[in-house]
């Protein structure tokens, strides 16, 4: 009897230790999330600014401002770490892309101050969503790993834990490419 009771409490004390290993898991990749979504929000913020400052030097290059824009609102409307979003986020970057290019063609826009910090701000905010999104998708996938594990596996599916989705920027080909600008 002893031992079955000794047994029974070593069992509830893993069960215990291995839900809370799924809270933790579950809130750290949910923050990591969250963190994405302060620099994508950031980046946001920041285009507009660009686009005003390199539209007084570019006046007839308007489809890539259009580009700019339509690309903006498609991926501030994309909810969640989804294919999706990631898809939205891609062509986000590629039309800011067309956006840097127009610089080489217009050298007085490539010395103007204010492009000049917009640009740079917006690389470090690049270079931070990237950050974010590599912390994000190595929490899913420590999640990931424990849900599809046994033993926990068991206890995941008993408390209805699921995978979470990776948020991938980099399976668009067009956000890999250069862009090349003609005139």
């Amino acid at each position: 009897m002893k031992y079955i009771l000794i047994l029974l409490g070593v069992i509830v004390l893993w069960a215990v230790f291995i839900y809370n290993g799924f809270i933790s898991l579950r809130n750290r990749a949910e923050e990591a999330w969250a963190d994405i979504e302060v620099q994508l929000k950031r980046r946001y913020d920041l285009i507009p600014n660009l686009v005003n400052t390199v539209k007084g030097y570019a006046t007839h290059e308007s489809s890539a401002f259009e580009n700019v824009t339509k690309a903006r609102s498609a991926a501030m409307g994309a909810q969640g770490p989804t294919k999706e979003h990631a898809e939205a986020e891609n062509m986000l970057t590629g039309a800011l892309k067309s956006i840097f290019a127009l610089s080489e063609a217009y050298p007085d826009l490539k010395a103007n101050t204010n492009f000049l910090e917009l640009q740079r701000e917006l690389s470090d905010t690049e270079n931070k969503i990237q950050a974010a999104r590599r912390f994000y998708n190595t929490n899913v996938r420590d999640l990931n790993i424990k849900i599809e594990s046994f033993p926990s596996n068991i206890l995941a599916k008993l408390f209805n834990f699921s995978q979470k989705e990776f948020f991938d920027l980099a399976d668009n080909d067009a956000a890999q490419n250069t862009v090349e600008v003609k005139f």
